[in-house]
């Protein structure tokens, strides 16, 4: 698909003496032509920006918007605004289908300009190129339907017949290496699988375990299950898009599609582990949670034991990130204490008032595991 894209752009590039650029309506770049020029104002900021960032900011988007682009129906001109980075003027033609706009090719105007045949002859390329990105949005669309309802299925027939779905959808990607990727929170819908183009599919449905509200999925393909970096780029990507607050995590590679609800709760837990644990970072692989692996599986009201439950309070958070850190520490006093840059009485005594508070005896190990599973399921 994207080889045809390029095909088309050259077309106009051709039919027009000048190199073209294409964009989707949220003007993501899809494909551009050529510079072969010793004009450096041909490729001013926004361009090259453009090509680079394979996007444009939300200011140059708003100054073309500004003159009517998404209602037009024909070729627009854009005069020149060197304050904005636009050193060269631009022709526009809309990208339609059916009457919907679903993209942009940009051309820098010159003068004289394209005439009144070449550019119409242009528009009619537009036209083909509207109708490759509807049967692509199209694709898209029903791939993120089936994706969706393979990750919201009960056990079962249902998840028999949503797996056999989008094993069709998918086509012979379906046997393929794939790993799933959760965003959360996620409060858009979701992108075009084209922001990331190592996605087959990209859905909003709720995370397991999460508290309300829904969670982006991305199924990811892979080469190899030794190289995560397809998954954790748009992992970040994504993860970044929703926010500060969000967190990403990464399921453990798999073939084919059998085991995708599996691999969706894995990387669901990985982003609350990440949520959890600043040291994993935004972004948490399933394989590298640790004891997360067993504690995102129980149910929330599992984490609040009632022994914990008096250390868990505000008044107490001292007490239960010294208890935290000393059990991290296995137990290790220098440790604890240098780690938490108290002195070694002060750390003495906030354990003792630890084990009035719980009951709990620090020198059973029983005890132990029980204190460090609640204090830690207690920040998910």
């Amino acid at each position: 698909m994207k080889g045809d894209y390029q095909e088309l752009v050259d077309e106009i590039s051709g039919l027009l003496g000048a190199p073209a650029t294409l964009e989707n309506r949220d003007f993501g770049l899809v494909a551009f032509g050529a510079h072969d020029s010793d004009d450096d104002t041909a490729m001013d900021p926004v361009r090259t920006r453009s090509i680079l960032t394979r996007r444009s900011t939300p200011a140059v988007r708003a100054w073309f918007e500004g003159f009517g682009i998404a209602r037009a129906t024909g070729p627009v001109r854009i005069p020149a605004a060197p304050e904005a980075g636009v050193f060269r003027g631009r022709i526009c033609l809309p990208v339609r289908h059916r009457g919907v706009v679903l993209g942009y090719v940009w051309l820098l105007d010159a003068d004289p300009g394209p005439t009144d045949e070449q550019l119409e002859a242009a528009m009619e390329v537009a036209t083909r190129i509207g109708g490759l990105l509807f049967d692509e949005a199209r694709a898209g669309t029903d791939l993120s339907r089936e994706f969706g309802a393979v990750l919201t299925a009960g056990r079962g027939w249902q998840r028999d017949m949503a797996v056999a779905a989008l094993r069709e959808a998918l086509g012979r990607d379906a046997e393929g290496l794939h790993t799933v990727v959760c965003v959360t929170p996620w409060t858009d819908d979701p992108p075009s699988v084209r922001t990331v183009s190592s996605a087959s599919a990209l859905t909003s449905v709720p995370a397991p375990g999460a508290a309300g509200g829904a969670s982006l999925a991305a199924l990811i393909r892979l080469r190899s299950s030794d190289v995560l970096d397809p998954a954790l780029t748009a992992a970040d990507r994504l993860r970044s898009s929703a926010g500060g607050h969000a967190t990403a995590g990464v399921a453990v590679p798999r073939r084919g599609l059998a085991d995708l609800a599996e691999a969706w709760h894995e990387a669901a837990a990985a982003a609350r582990a990440a949520a959890a644990e600043s040291r994993f970072g935004p972004v948490a692989e399933w394989s590298a949670i640790g004891p997360y692996r067993l504690l995102t599986a129980l149910p929330a009201e599992a984490a609040a034991d009632p022994a914990v439950r008096a250390l868990l309070t505000p008044l107490h958070k001292d007490l239960a990130r010294t208890a935290e850190v000393f059990l991290d520490c296995a137990g290790q006093a220098s440790r604890t204490a240098t780690a938490l840059g108290i002195h070694r009485q002060t750390l003495y005594y906030r354990l003792s008032r630890v084990q009035q508070l719980t009951g709990l005896d620090l020198n059973d190990g029983e005890d132990r595991l029980l204190l460090h599973m609640t204090l830690k399921g207690a920040r998910l």
